[in-house]
Order: structure tokens, then C-alpha cells, then sequence
């Protein structure tokens, strides 16, 4: 039986190599664009990302808290507070204080250490990693738009 789309579809092999390549390509461009950012667009690609939190109604957030939040997310676990506190360089009560907010709003929690009772553990969640990801994609969309300068 002869196949009457051969020659006129391309190959599998051949569509999978194009998505790979559009892919490399895609990544290089934007290496391209963050290796030549320049101050101005770097500040105007925030400010953009910020105003469009902003009107989404998303949680304020102190820079404390949102470095605070990114290091539990993006470093490997466990966390405790006196590791976050020297880690950013900051003093126990002011990463109790930014947990206590992270903690209401519910993008962080805690847990008492089972092997080590004197030591509380700062553990992710699903609406922290939600809050995260959304943030993630505005900044995304906030660097296609930024100014060219």
C-alpha cells in the first residue's frame, strides 16, 4: 500500500530535530539578551514584572521576604532559621519575622525537627511554589516587553 503523504509530511525524526534545534535556538537568544542586558533594561524588566503583581492583587512582599522565600525554594533543603539568617546575612529575629508573614499567607511553613527539637524546620508548599511559579512567568513576559533601550 502505498502511503500518499510521504514526501508531503515531514518525517518525525526530522519535526523532532526542528523542535530541539528551535529550542537551542530560543535558549541562545535569550543567553544573548541577559548577557547584554544593560542596567536600564534590567531595572525596567523588574519594574514591569512588579507593576503586573501588583495588579494582580498578588501578596506585598518586603525584598527580605521574597529573598528569604526564594532561597527555601531554590536551594536544597533543610532549612532552619539560623541557616537562613546566615545565609542572608541577617539576624535570627528579622528571619523569624519575615517567616511569621511568609507563614500567614501561606508560602512557607514550620516544623519542629524530629531529630533535634530545639531546631524548627522551614519547609515549601504548594501555594509558595504557585506563587513562585506565577511570579516566575511575569517575568518572563516582562523581559519580552521590556524596552530595548
Amino acid at each position: 500500500m502505498t502511503d500518499h503523504f510521504s514526501g508531503c509530511q515531514p518525517r518525525a525524526d526530522s519535526v523532532l530535530e526542528r523542535g530541539r534545534n528551535e529550542i537551542l535556538d530560543s535558549r541562545r537568544r535569550r543567553e544573548r539578551m541577559t548577557n547584554e542586558l544593560k542596567p536600564n533594561q534590567a531595572l525596567d524588566w523588574w519594574r514591569l514584572a512588579m507593576v503586573e503583581s501588583v495588579r494582580r492583587d498578588a501578596p506585598d512582599l518586603s525584598s527580605r521576604q521574597i529573598a528569604l522565600l526564594l532561597t527555601v525554594y531554590l536551594t536544597q533543603p533543610p532549612h532552619t532559621v539560623r541557616g537562613l539568617a546566615a545565609t542572608l546575612a541577617v539576624s535570627k529575629p528579622a528571619v523569624t519575622r519575615a517567616l511569621d508573614r511568609l507563614g500567614e499567607l501561606g508560602l512557607v511553613r514550620r516544623k519542629q525537627d524530629e531529630t533535634d527539637r530545639r531546631s524548627v524546620l522551614v519547609q515549601r508548599t504548594v501555594k509558595g511554589s504557585v506563587f513562585l511559579t506565577d511570579f516566575a512567568t511575569l517575568l518572563i513576559k516582562a523581559g519580552r516587553h521590556a524596552r530595548p533601550d
